[in-house]
């Protein structure tokens, strides 16, 4: 009797400790999430939610604003691009796919987030930059002057980030340290004070696509790396960002195994700047355990919608009346 008990409960023990069983708390592994953010994306492309296990109270954002399963993205995205990462992170149950989806005959710079609970899709986050969505100013003026922020499709296919590799065991950083990586480099940002972010000298920056950094410098500056500005360059607090503090951090995806960084974040501007919030979602690449790349899909948000309109961050909203004309 004692060692058919015993088999019983080292069989229930192998059960319980394989993906995706337990009945408490299923478990999605990597290729559970990949195979959920293919099919989700592969659904949208052909506007059938139905084809996807959407959980009852599925939410999704589109640029921050909620929309029902077959509308946004679900009618205007037709397929999915050239460019495609997809990182996965079993410890949070979510997945981001980052590189370009097709809206009709336009490509547009994505990052996608999918959150899977008990085996259905819970959320889903977009970022989209589209070209010639208004920048930082605001949309057209009144003389019908466009103001786009940054796009470049064409930069991005031919520089795309880098390819999905598994990184030995023996060169990973925890997951703490990850974290603390991307938190650096907004601490940087908020505190208008560059040498705070843990950066190789030569790290660059895209933006929806298009290159950022490598720009020449003044002659005689040192905010860069000889001579062209880098990935923390114009920090100061006089610089042009206008950058009050990097506000609502998120890092719903932590890609252990590929030591790839997920940030979500939005920049809150100075009193009284012109220029509106900025919502990113931003991927953090390390070469010897500093950052080296950083590569962001990203909106200019309007005034009058929340950011960035997710847990525990969507009171973030409505900018007070001391930010005067700020947007």
């Amino acid at each position: 009797m004692l060692k058919g008990t015993v088999s019983v409960v080292i069989l229930c023990l192998m059960f319980a400790s394989q993906p995706g069983l337990g009945a408490d708390n299923p478990q999605c592994d990597r290729a559970c999430l990949r195979e959920m953010m293919e099919d989700y994306l592969q659904a949208v492309a052909e506007n059938d939610p139905e084809s996807v296990p959407l959980m009852i109270g599925f939410r999704q954002t589109d640029n921050a604003i909620a929309t029902r399963p077959g509308t946004g993205v679900w009618r205007s995205v037709t397929a999915v691009g050239t460019v495609q990462r997809y990182y996965l992170d079993p410890v949070n149950s979510q997945a981001a796919f980052f590189g370009t989806v097709e809206e009709g005959a336009q490509a547009v710079v994505v990052t996608v987030r999918i959150k899977v609970q008990d085996g259905e899709l819970s959320e889903a986050e977009w970022y989209i930059g589209r070209p010639n969505d208004p920048g930082m100013l605001g949309p057209p003026t009144e003389d019908g002057t466009v103001r786009p922020g940054p796009f470049n499709v064409d930069y991005f296919i031919a520089n795309p980030p880098p390819a999905e590799a598994i990184v030995p065991l023996q060169d990973r950083l925890s997951r703490a340290s990850l974290e603390g990586l991307a938190n650096s480099y907004f601490d940087a940002l908020s505190n208008h004070n560059g040498s705070l972010a843990y950066v190789h000298p030569d790290c660059s920056r895209i933006e929806n696509g298009q290159l950022i950094t490598g720009r020449a410098l003044p002659e005689g500056s040192t905010d860069g790396f000889e001579g062209k500005s880098n990935c923390v360059t114009n920090f100061q607090l006089d610089g042009p960002l206008s950058i009050a503090a990097v506000t609502a951090r998120r890092y719903p995806v932590i890609d252990e195994e590929q030591q790839v960084i997920m940030g979500d974040v939005v920049f809150r501007r100075l009193p009284n700047a012109v220029h509106r919030r900025l919502a990113l979602s931003e991927l953090f690449y390390l070469d010897n355990k500093l950052i080296t790349s950083i590569y962001a899909a990203m909106f200019y948000a309007d005034p009058n919608i929340p950011l960035p309109n997710w847990a525990p961050f969507d009171g973030n909203f409505p900018l007070p009346e001391s930010f005067g004309i700020t947007k």
